[in-house]
């Protein structure tokens, strides 16, 4: 059986237990890939046009955790491989020596040890992503990593389908840009984008203020700025030696 027939059975057998709306096919596509690679999760992301890193999909809610941490901290191997568009392979102690706080929280919040981030074909939305991650680093070295670049474009290749043969408008993408955790992350910037008004400073320097009161309580940056959008958090907290 080829990889192709057996990502497209494994997406079929997804589809089947409930086929959902249009925007969460992302999600689907991601556990299809852990179900074609044999990993132990999957997440979908992509850098749109701005530079903004959003998160499509992922297969299991420690997986979207994962992806989360890497957005509170402002790095990991996600991030790097979108940016050099080169597969990066991280192993445990690859993660505690490159990204020490992302592998602090990684270790906390979630099972994962180790992580091996794939860029994607940029396409209809820009430059994607597909991060695998493995609950022990020893079965990194066990990974197909040609199968797993056939797997990545079959994903590339499944969104842009999907948004060829749906309408959407030009100014908002295909739906399954704007899934639940697309629409987390847009409410992130949102915050960074009151806070810096409130603070008299830019976007950029704001949403680092958010990722190091985030940072300081231990908590992912979606629910800090949830908080600041909601009003459990005092704006002014954010500011430099207020502390959270």
């Amino acid at each position: 059986m080829t990889i192709a027939t057996r990502f497209a059975a494994a997406l079929d057998a997804e589809t089947s237990r409930g086929p959902g709306p249009s925007e969460l096919l992302p999600v689907r596509l991601a556990r299809a890939c852990v179900t074609t690679l044999g990993v132990d999760g999957a997440g979908l992301s992509v850098v749109d046009a701005s530079g903004t890193r959003i998160p499509l999909g992922s297969s299991t809610t420690h997986a979207a955790c994962a992806e989360r941490l890497q957005f509170t901290v402002g790095a990991g191997p996600c991030w790097e491989a979108s940016a050099t568009r080169q597969p990066v392979f991280a192993l445990h102690e690859d993660l505690r020596r490159r990204w020490a706080a992302f592998a602090d929280l990684l270790t906390t919040e979630t099972p994962f040890r180790a992580i091996v981030a794939l860029p994607l074909r940029e396409d209809l939305a820009g430059a994607g992503a597909l991060d695998l991650y493995f609950t022990d680093d020893a079965r990194v070295p066990g990974l197909d990593v040609f199968a797993a670049m056939a797997v990545g474009e079959l994903v590339t290749a499944a969104l842009s389908e999907a948004a060829v043969w749906s309408e959407w408008p030009a100014d908002r993408g295909p739906d399954w840009l704007h899934g639940p955790d697309a629409r987390r992350r847009a409410a992130v910037l949102r915050a960074a984008g009151r806070a810096a008004m409130a603070l008299e400073t830019d976007p950029a320097t704001a949403l680092d203020l958010l990722r190091a009161a985030a940072y300081a309580e231990g908590r992912s940056l979606e629910d800090v700025a949830e908080d600041l959008e909601h009003g459990r958090l005092d704006v002014a907290r954010l500011a430099p030696g207020r502390g959270p």
